[in-house]
């Protein structure tokens, strides 16, 4: 079968980290990459790999698979004395690499320690329309009726139900932990995971085009189950997820309340930059190596918060790759605002070691938009990262690797908040002039910036 060029550049990567060169390679990567991550770098994670599988004994197929904003994912399979290897590699259409990835053997999910799997069933269910319609798992607890339900939404990125990232689930940690404490889950392939080469061809896609329509049929499968209160049916968001939850409320008058857990409130465009000169300093001389592509990102970011900003605006000049559109849609989006004008209960849930969506930069912009309003609830998990698992010290996109599950603690709380919250509980939408005054004022809004994968 022919190559495809994108293919063809995999493979050639490949064959030059087998023969050591490195500065071939970081040659190849784009500005923000090759700001990120040096030849000393890439050289010291393929030396680790290296020692710890073997060499390389097999190269298999590269194969492509086009994505949003003119870039193609490659994965090419390769064998080592003592194991098996996954290379990922983002190309762009000028043939840079925008990430790297190098991913061990996963190792199977296990359920969590806490969790009963004889307290529950699963079946499967599909969402959506045609021609994009989802596939989703609803966990209904046993010999139940009128017992809470809650949709799960992952984060930015192509995620499937469980989050995959990895060897780790945390999306089906969470189900398999709540439904196991009484409470009915549905959790869902985001389109962008199902249909990604076909989303990335529709002009105008939005973040509302990613998550609205298939949530919003979501909680009418829930509210049409027997073992279900229609009236107890909530949202459990994370990261992007948490963001996107109040529009899906606005949308949706049913939905009971909002667990919102490292929910992004900074605007995207400045978050991108944060994090960027985060993870330029966890390593030596980083942060003097990224100030091209730290410049380079400000600049991005100025575009979008400039009055020129277009659906014509090309996406190679805007931060991340994303699409005008894209922007347009997240600028004139403020969820603290949102969130607080839908009076509905909501959890908001912290990591404390989150350099992702900060207590700083994202917790203080919900405190502040939400002071005043009744049934908010907020707590922050001091030794937690992104995705709520517990650890010490600096958190790095490293500690994503190793295979580990949500904090119980976490678990437990939610259960609890969505068992003692009644419906119709009452509460007080704050006045628009206060809401703008707290949050920032219009486009106070972030994507996940690393979306939740780590690239080497």
């Amino acid at each position: 079968m022919t190559m495809t060029t994108a293919e063809e550049t995999g493979i050639e990567v490949v064959e030059l980290l087998r023969a050591n060169g490195f500065t071939h390679v970081h040659e190849k990567f784009a500005a923000h990459l090759r700001a990120l991550v040096s030849a000393e770098n890439l050289r010291d994670a393929w030396d680790s790999v290296q020692r710890r599988h073997g060499r390389v004994t097999e190269v298999g197929e590269a194969v492509g698979e086009a994505g949003p904003a003119d870039v193609t994912t490659v994965r090419i399979p390769i064998d080592l004395e003592r194991g098996k290897l996954l290379i990922e590699l983002v190309i762009d259409d000028s043939g840079r690499l925008t990430g790297l990835q190098l991913t061990p053997p996963t190792e199977p999910w296990r359920p969590p320690d806490h969790v009963d799997e004889t307290a529950f069933d699963e079946q499967d269910v599909t969402l959506g329309t045609d021609p994009y319609t989802v596939s989703g798992t609803l966990t209904t607890p046993r010999q139940s009726t009128g017992c809470p339900a809650v949709v799960l939404l992952a984060g930015g990125g192509p995620f499937d139900r469980d989050g995959t990232a990895g060897s780790n689930k945390p999306l089906k940690d969470l189900a398999w932990g709540l439904a196991g404490r009484g409470i009915a889950v549905l959790r869902f392939d985001k389109i962008t995971h199902t249909h990604r080469n076909a989303v990335s061809h529709v002009d105008g896609f939005t973040m509302t085009d990613e998550y609205v329509p298939q949530t919003v049929a979501a909680v009418g499968v829930l509210r049409a189950h027997p073992a279900v209160d229609a009236e107890r049916v909530f949202l459990l968001g994370h990261s992007m997820g948490g963001k996107v939850a109040p529009r899906v409320a606005a949308a949706e008058p049913a939905i009971a309340g909002m667990i919102l857990m490292a929910a992004d409130a900074e605007p995207m465009h400045r978050a991108a930059v944060r994090v960027t000169r985060y993870l330029a300093a966890l390593s030596p001389g980083g942060e003097a190596a990224a100030r091209s592509a730290i410049e380079t990102l400000t600049r991005q970011a100025e575009l979008v918060d400039a009055p020129e900003l277009s659906p014509a605006t090309p996406a190679g000049d805007l931060p991340l790759g994303l699409s005008a559109a894209y922007w347009l849609d997240l600028r004139d989006y403020d969820p603290v605002a949102t969130a607080a004008a839908v009076g509905k209960p909501m959890l908001i849930l912290q990591g404390g070691r989150d350099y992702q969506v900060t207590v700083d930069d994202d917790l203080a912009r919900w405190r502040a938009g939400l002071e005043g309003c009744r049934g908010v609830t907020i707590r922050v998990y001091d030794a937690d990262n992104h995705l709520f698992f517990p650890g010490t010290g600096p958190s790095t996109p490293a500690e994503y690797a190793a295979p580990q599950h949500v904090d119980p603690q976490v678990v437990t709380d939610i259960a609890t908040w969505l068992t003692t919250n009644s419906p119709g509980r009452p509460t007080r939408t704050c006045s628009d002039a206060d809401l703008l005054a707290r949050s920032g004022g219009p486009g106070s809004t972030a994507l996940d910036p690393t979306a939740e994968r780590p690239e080497a």
